[in-house]
Formats: C-alpha cells, structure tokens, sequence
C-alpha cells in the first residue's frame, strides 16, 4: 500500500496520540502517504481528511487526549452512513485504514472491512475489555491514576476515620478497579464479574475498624450493580462509621500518558503499518506475554475475556 488514513474513535484514552504519532513517521519512512481523519468516523462521513507529515506529530508523544479528535457517529451505524464512509476514503485513494479504539470503534472497521477496506485495528480503551489481547492502550495510566486519587484519599479518610467508596471506569470489565485496587492496598474490591456480597464487605469494613485502622478503602467498578452512594449509606448504617463515595469520572481518561502505554502504542502502531505496506487482510493488533500479536479483525472480537480471578483472590489475601 502506498496511502493509509488514521483514525481515533470512542472514548479517548492516554497513548492515543503515541500511537498516532509511531503511525505517521514510520509509514513516513516506508515512502508511504498517511491522513489523519479527524472525530473518528463521524469526521470520515463529513471528509475532513488531511494529509500529514513528520511535523505533523511533533510534540504530542506526551499528551493524552487524541490530536485527531474522537466522536461517536450515529450516521455511521447506519448501512447508508458505512456505504458513505467506504466511498469517502475510494474518494481519496486511501488503501487501508489504522482505526485506533475500542471493541465498538472495532466492530465498525469490521463494516468497512466487509466493503473492501483493509482495517488494522489497535487497541486504545483504558477498559482493558478487550479478549484478544493482554493489556489495551491507556489501560496502565488509568490504573496509575487512580492509584493517585488512592493514595488522597486514603489520607483524607483517615483524617476523618471514614469509609470511602471510590468507583471507578468499568461497565463489563472490571479490570481497572483490580488493579488499582491491588496495588492500592484496597480492602475490598468490587468488580462486575463478581457477585456482591454487602454483608462481606461489611464485615471486612469491621474488621479493620476492630484491628485498629482508621479508614477503609473499596474500590468498585461502576458496573457494579448498587449504586455508590446507596452502597455508602447501607455501609454506614450497618457498620456505624462514617462512610462517602467519590467518582472520579473522566479524570481517569486523561492526563499524560505512563512509559508502558507510550512504548506498547508505538509497538503497535508501527505493526499496523507493516502489515498495511504488506497488504495484508484487516487484522487486530495486540499484545500476549512481551510479544506484538495480531489477528484476524473478525475472529479476534469473538474472543472471550478472561476474568483474572488469582488476581482478584490474591487481593482479598493481601487486604
């Protein structure tokens, strides 16, 4: 292939621009013409397409958000609006397409996968909800920032001797509020792939209060079916100790990306574009163990994710 395009669509996540970046210097240094669509496929429908050069990228290594922009298209899934969209990019010679997030930005490359476009799909979601593949784009500065907003409130909270609450991204995939709560020190943990059991997370609550602790920290996904704050008052009057809930919301979406999702952007960004300049057929990039994988884009979604179930009783051990 000779002209690839790059999009980011769905929520932004930290290493978006990384990737981006990786992904117009080298199919830069391949002899090939890279465009950045802006808002993801909502900005492809409207053809605000612009061709991009080396300094294009400069200075955005380091920033989260995404300098393309991202929105979520209603026209696009729409039969008519995918239609469109495939004949915008014949409109401007583009060959193949790097679409750059999450299991919906996906499923819509396979639309256009199926309409002759050859997709390369990477990983950008700070959910980590994708089967496929170990660890997604943004995950590992999320994780680290709630760590942050741990360690706040933590001591806040024992300031006041209290229980907080603090919930965190997550509707399906818990993955977030495991880590963070594991390296975090939490004493519970409450993630959508568990059941919840009030009457343990109280009695945990108790027990910490009986050895001594001043405070006590849970760490829910907000998949979790009760509500924070219904959570917060149910755990306050049954154990007698103050109890809040804070949300912390898209704050854990942005911010300047860490080490680990720079470099694993740019592993997979430049993977993208070899196999664009390969002509190979539309695949998924990932990461298994240290090593860049990929897949076919199709049989890559139908991949189930793994709960990590030693993690989360490694947890409960620990707490």
């Amino acid at each position: 292939m000779k002209r690839i395009a790059i999009l980011t669509s769905g929520g932004d996540a930290p290493g978006m621009n990384a990737a981006v970046r990786a992904a117009v210097r080298k199919s830069l240094s391949m002899g090939m013409e890279v465009y950045g669509i802006e808002r993801g496929y909502e900005g492809l429908l409207d053809g605000d397409i612009k061709k991009m050069e080396w300094k294009s990228v400069g200075d955005i290594l380091q920033r989260g958000g995404t300098m393309l922009r991202t929105a979520r298209s209603e026209r696009f899934m729409t039969p008519e609006g995918q239609d469109h969209a495939a004949k915008m990019l014949d409109t401007f010679g583009i060959e193949g397409l790097i679409v750059i997030g999450g299991d919906g930005s996906f499923r819509g490359s396979m639309e256009l996968d199926k309409r002759g476009i050859t997709v390369m799909g990477i990983p950008g979601t700070i959910d980590n909800d994708l089967g496929y593949t170990d660890y997604t784009i943004g995950f590992d500065t999320a994780v680290n920032t709630v760590l942050s907003l741990i360690s706040n409130i933590r001591d806040t909270a024992s300031a006041h001797e209290r229980t907080t609450i603090i919930e965190v991204m997550g509707r399906h995939c818990g993955d977030i509020a495991l880590h963070a709560g594991l390296a975090g020190g939490a004493d519970v943990i409450l993630v959508p792939e568990a059941d919840l059991d009030i009457n343990k997370v109280c009695r945990r609550v108790l027990r910490g209060q009986q050895s001594g602790k001043l405070h006590s920290i849970i760490i829910k996904a907000e998949g979790v079916e009760i509500d924070s704050m219904e959570l917060a008052k149910e755990i306050e009057e049954r154990t007698g100790r103050e109890a809040r809930a804070v949300v912390p919301g898209h704050i854990q979406r942005g911010g300047t990306p860490s080490g680990r999702d720079r470099i694993l952007a740019s592993l997979m960004a430049t993977k993208a574009v070899e196999l664009l300049y390969d002509d190979e057929e539309s695949q998924a990039i990932g990461i298994v163990g240290n090593d860049i994988v990929h897949y076919d884009l199709a049989k890559a979604l139908e991949v189930e994710r793994e709960f990590g179930e030693d993690i989360y009783e490694l947890a409960e051990v620990l707490s």
